[in-house]
């Protein structure tokens, strides 16, 4: 890389020369970041198959930069900057969500998703611009004291050959979805899932979707829904990761635990969710617009995101139709994974984030409750609503407790695990400003007909040792890699204030999170569009199960159904 030494003695004094004169910080700036990146290897990577893939991508990084640049000190510290930024921002997403950062987060970067972060982290902004002052002028610094230049062709052709070796590994071994709840492995995941993410993409798009049909929905005109009789308003409760623990073994609850996952006839209800542990958004998906989180493959994680001002139907167009108006209280910002975009594609005309209710931080189930009372109070007469309350006060963590002000006569049942005890209190929290709120609703709103359903949104992130003890954390990522029904089964429950819940064999036992919507404008007596009518019989046909169904055959089948009628569009 360095130009010809001068002709002398012998080629060993003059390689010595010729090193001397370059400088040993020189070298060092040349060296320092591949050490440095090496020994990242050692700590991150755990085996051969994910140290090789790191070392590929140390080289495509490396030799992107030299062909842009053709200094190699100053593409080794630009390489090695984001191998750290990765690193950070994995070790982040994994404390949030369990997962760790993959390429598809890359793709998904968008406005939102900025503001969002500086809204979350209002140090941020200053932290960036305190590493870009710090990093420019020691960039430049590098870019002076290099005293090499590699040719752009060898290194353009080195990066290729990296690539097409990554590309060729990644293909033959891939990476399995599980390891993606690992807290390791970043630089190489994140490089194997980009393979695994435009391949799945060339392949299907976002969404999958059977090939072609000769069957066609046609939709109806908004104003022809004309139900029979009184419409209910209809309130839907988003129960942030509340799920009956009595399903493991071992656990001690409170007297009377259960009542709160019954419903208006006294029995309990299974709901299937198709997120565990953390991503929310994959049931919202589901209750909202009816449809599978599962359909997207690896691109699910960022489903409302995808799907925002591209699927146009759900529960809440359909009520619509039915001259309902549409509500949604959601308790985090906005722009959280699209969140607001997303809903309101769904058909929810006011969407009310955090910041516009007024929310400090995490508030407990009654700040949402009240607020739900208030505006309904708004409501003119005769016309019905829709609400959707978003609960968040038994989110993680569950080491600390949460208000120790609220329920002050609770008494822990005395469980092992600390975070149980915790959890349980929170539950117990929620059953019981959930009955306040019922018992506001009677008195605010005396002969007025209400349909209440509530929903677990998923299993909390500890369940799945306590289901499962004994397994390793890569045992419980293939169970739940499969869909494992025991690892996401929570609850569904219906409730009725001045009016009874029509009778329909969609009101079954055992539902998959995306006939939620169907159940509601059942239970409601709401007439279905020919979108629902023909998810009922999918309903029907598999017994409750949707995306399971013939491998995904049925789910990809509606897909299908509503790409052509216009309703799924750009996926």
């Amino acid at each position: 890389m360095a130009s010809a030494p001068n002709p002398g003695p012998s080629a060993t004094t003059a390689v010595l020369a010729s090193v001397a004169a370059l400088g040993i910080w020189r070298l060092l700036a040349v060296a320092a970041p591949h050490l440095a990146a090496l020994a990242l290897m050692y700590e991150t990577e755990t085996d051969f198959g994910s140290r090789l893939s790191f070392v590929l991508a140390w080289g495509i990084l490396n030799f992107f930069w030299i062909t842009l640049l053709r200094r190699p000190a100053l593409s080794g510290a630009l390489s090695l900057t984001m191998v750290v930024v990765l690193v950070l921002l994995s070790r982040l997403k994994h404390d949030v969500v369990q997962m760790t950062v993959n390429f598809i987060d890359l793709m998904m970067i968008d406005r939102d998703t900025v503001a969002f972060l500086f809204t979350i982290f209002p140090n941020l902004r200053w932290s960036v611009i305190g590493a870009g002052l710090v990093t420019l002028p020691l960039m430049y610094a590098l870019w002076w004291l290099d005293p090499f230049r590699i040719r752009r062709l060898p290194a353009f052709a080195s990066t290729l050959a990296c690539l097409a070796a990554l590309v060729g590994y990644s293909l033959y071994h891939p990476d399995e979805a599980w390891r993606g709840y690992y807290d390791d492995g970043y630089l190489s995941k994140f490089f194997r899932s980009g393979v695994s993410a435009v391949s799945d993409f060339a392949q299907y798009g976002f969404m999958e979707s059977a090939a072609s049909t000769n069957e066609r929905l046609i939709m109806p005109l908004v104003d022809a829904c004309h139900p029979a009789g009184r419409r209910p308003n209809i309130i839907m409760v988003h129960d942030e990761s509340s799920f009956d623990i009595r399903a493991a073994q071992g656990i001690k609850v409170p007297p009377r635990y259960g009542d709160h996952f019954k419903s208006w006839d006294g029995k309990q209800r299974t709901f299937l969710a198709e997120s565990n542990g953390g991503p929310s958004w994959f049931t919202e998906y589901n209750v909202l617009a009816g449809l599978s989180s599962r359909s997207f493959g690896r691109f699910a994680y960022f489903v409302t995101r995808i799907a925002s001002n591209r699927v146009e139907r759900g529960l809440p167009l359909a009520l619509r139709r039915c001259g309902y108006d549409t509500l949604s209280l959601y308790p985090a910002y906005g722009g959280f994974m699209g969140a607001r975009s997303f809903q309101v594609t769904t058909g929810v005309e006011r969407f009310l984030d955090s910041k516009d209710l007024g929310a400090k931080d995490v508030e407990p189930d009654s700040f949402f409750y009240d607020k739900a009372l208030q505006l309904m109070g708004q409501q003119p007469p005769n016309k019905p609503l829709f609400t959707f309350i978003y609960l968040g006060a038994n989110h993680f963590p569950w080491e600390t407790r949460f208000r120790p002000d609220l329920l002050p006569n609770w008494r822990a049942p005395g469980n092992n695990v600390a975070s149980v005890d915790e959890y349980l209190r929170r539950q117990a929290m929620s059953a019981e400003q959930y009955r306040a709120f019922v018992a506001g609703l009677k008195k605010n709103f005396p002969g007025e007909p209400f349909l209440i359903v509530r929903y677990g949104d998923h299993q909390p992130e500890f369940a799945p040792n306590l289901l499962e003890p004994g397994l390793d954390e890569g045992a419980l990522g293939k169970k739940l890699d499969a869909y494992d029904p025991r690892l996401y089964a929570t609850y569904y429950a219906i409730d009725a204030i001045n009016f009874e819940p029509v009778k329909s064999e969609a009101v079954m036992d055992t539902v998959d999170g995306p006939y939620l919507p169907l159940v509601i404008q059942e239970a409601a007596g709401i007439p279905l569009d020919p979108s629902f009518a023909e998810q009922k019989q999918i309903m029907l046909r598999c017994k409750g199960i949707f995306y399971g169904c013939k491998d995904g055959a049925e789910a990809r089948r509606l897909n299908r159904l509503l790409i052509n009628a216009g309703i799924i569009r750009g996926l």
